[in-house]
This record gives structure tokens, sequence and C-alpha cells, in this order.
């Protein structure tokens, strides 16, 4: 069977997710949701999907300290980065181990993997 999706998609034709939508967008959102709004009740009128208004929601109440089910913008921020900094000290640790092992087999500190006894 030949793959006929774009891009080497696999599985559905569709995109992951809709591009983002600007911050100003969202914030109407969910002031609109403030003054008494219902989430489904805007996704419908903008067009949006409902789980992304509940999804905003959620964030600004975190944020806003109304909730602490979950973390909040900075926190989440924060984690982030500190995942990634960890992938690459984890990287960088690889490296430094596998120089230190071909220097020490180049100074003959440590026999070769392939002694001749």
């Amino acid at each position: 069977m030949v793959d006929t999706l774009p891009f080497g998609q696999k599985g559905s034709a569709m995109p992951k997710s809709h591009p983002r939508y600007p911050a100003e967008f969202r914030r109407k959102i969910i002031e609109l949701n403030r003054v008494g709004r219902k989430p489904d009740d805007l996704a419908r009128e903008f067009r949006i999907a409902p789980q992304s208004v509940r999804n905003w929601i959620k964030r600004a109440q975190l944020d806003a300290g109304e909730r602490s089910d979950g973390l909040t913008s900075v926190e989440r921020d924060e984690l982030s980065r500190l995942r990634r900094k960890v992938k690459q000290l984890e990287v960088e640790r690889e490296i430094l181990s596998k120089a230190a092992a071909w220097f020490a087999r180049e100074t003959n500190a440590i026999p070769s993997k392939s002694s001749s006894s």
C-alpha cells in the first residue's frame, strides 16, 4: 500500500492541532466566561473547540489562584525549562563519559577491549 498522506504524515490527514489563538482573543473569551457566558456557548459562537475554551478558563483560574488542581503558567514554563536543561545535561554527561573512556584507552590507563592475550 502506498502512503498517500502529505509530508510523511501517518494516520489521519488532519493536522494534530490548530495554530495558537492570539492571547488577546483568549483573554476576551475568558472575560466573557467571567461575566456569565457558558464555555460551550462561547465555543459554538466563536467556532472554537469546546475543550480549548475550558482549557483557557482553567489556566486563567490557576494563574489567578482561584484553583489549585494544576500548575500555573509560570510553574509550567519553569517545568519545561528544567526538563530541557535535564535533557541537555544528560546528553553532556553521556558525551563526557564516552570521551573519558576514549582518553583512558588512548593513554593506556585501561586495557582495550580487544586484548590479544
